[in-house]
């Protein structure tokens, strides 16, 4: 009798490459403004800094170039906080107008994870511009 083989057949690529793939998913286009306060001198300021970083990264930025990024770096041991305030339209149809997410205790991947759960979802689907047709599908198009 054997034994069953259990799980993966490869090592996962670690840290890094998962908070890449959170970044690779982001997209701003319903968030009108940023704020990400935090104190330098806590400890859990790495953390939040490492989001802010990986959030003000070119690629991620032009998904929405009307976006602004506010960064308010306090000193009186506030916790650490992230604050997306959506576009008035997007607002409107969720009936919520700020995601506040309080970053004490998170790292950065759960704060990307969260950023996809909640503000990623609400960005407005884009159709696409140029259909590329074949031979068949036009000749289909002019018989009918």
């Amino acid at each position: 009798m054997s034994l069953i083989r259990g799980g993966t057949l490869s090592r996962s690529a670690g840290l890094p490459a998962a908070i890449e793939k959170q970044v690779k998913m982001l997209n701003l286009k319903a968030v009108k403004r940023i704020t990400v306060t935090f104190d330098p001198l806590n400890e859990s300021a790495v953390e939040t800094r490492n989001f802010l970083i990986n959030i003000s990264k070119p690629k991620v930025l032009l998904t929405n170039p009307n976006c602004a990024l506010k960064t308010e770096v306090v000193c009186d041991r506030r916790p650490d906080t992230v604050e997306f305030q959506l576009l008035p339209e997007i607002a409107e149809a969720i009936e919520l107008k700020k995601i506040h997410f309080n970053a004490k205790n998170l790292t950065t991947l759960e704060l990307l994870q969260l950023t996809n759960k909640y503000v990623t979802v609400h960005a407005p689907k884009e159709d696409p511009l140029n259909v590329v047709k074949t031979k068949s599908e036009k000749k289909a198009g002019k018989r009918k």
